[in-house]
């Protein structure tokens, strides 16, 4: 996986926005106004941070070399994936539909309804 097609799979979901309210160098996705997915743009490799369950973020940490605690975030829920090829695209893929579903489902139900339209 690389930068853009980290973009491209984010920019599919329903509801999702791409900004940079960190500055030029973070760039963001968020569903409905939450964010879901991160990463860097002046970054010497590429990373992305996703939400998790904290049960699950210290299962991909002990399992995986290249996901470590997020930085500047809240690592319980966060976690940072350094793309360095140790990890299949299926399985970062499957990760940041995870991140994606955690937020949607803690989403108002009002406003659930609304992106399902």
């Amino acid at each position: 996986m690389n930068i853009e097609s980290f973009r491209d799979f984010c920019l599919i979901k329903n509801g999702v926005t791409e900004e940079l309210p960190f500055g030029p160098d973070t760039l963001v996705y968020k569903v409905m106004g939450k964010m879901f997915a991160l990463t860097g743009l002046n970054s010497e490799q590429f990373k992305i941070s996703l939400k998790n369950t904290p049960e699950k973020n210290e299962e991909l940490r002990a399992e995986y070399s290249c996901v470590t605690g997020a930085y500047h975030m809240n690592k319980r829920h966060w976690s940072t994936i350094l793309i360095d090829g140790s990890v299949k695209d299926h399985l970062i893929k499957e990760w940041i539909n995870e991140s994606y579903d955690i937020v949607v489902n803690n989403l108002p139900k009002k406003i659930q309804g609304e992106l399902n339209k």
